[in-house]
């Protein structure tokens, strides 16, 4: 995602129940679409609408994998630890608490410095 997505791409995106259900499982236990329209019963055009919509808005990511019979898939995951919205003023605000490795860490602070 280049752009933060804002508080209400956010609040709609786990407003929606198909969402939060990929959400929760693939936080439970990482899978493929396929893997979670079985897990889920849910059709993978459903399951693949809410991943992109997931992914956009940074509350999950994928890796790619390459399965026994030498096709590609993408695995699924949560990418953070958890979420606060909270209500002040009228406003709300939504934080989401990531758990970043060590690699990415200096990676992002490598690439804050400009060094090339």
């Amino acid at each position: 995602m280049d752009e933060e997505s804002s508080i209400e791409e956010i609040l709609d995106t786990i407003g929606d129940e198909h969402a939060r259900t990929v959400l929760a499982s693939i936080s439970r236990k990482p899978g493929s679409a396929k893997e979670l329209a079985t897990r889920l019963d849910l059709s993978q055009p459903t399951i693949y609408r809410r991943l992109d919509l997931l992914e956009k808005n940074d509350l999950i990511k994928h890796q790619t994998l390459v399965a026994d019979d030498g096709n590609h898939y993408k695995e699924f995951r949560c990418n953070f630890n958890s979420t606060v919205i909270s209500l002040e003023d009228d406003e709300y605000d939504v934080r989401i608490y990531r758990e970043e490795n060590l690699p990415d860490r200096f990676s992002s602070l490598w690439d804050d410095l400009g060094v090339k």
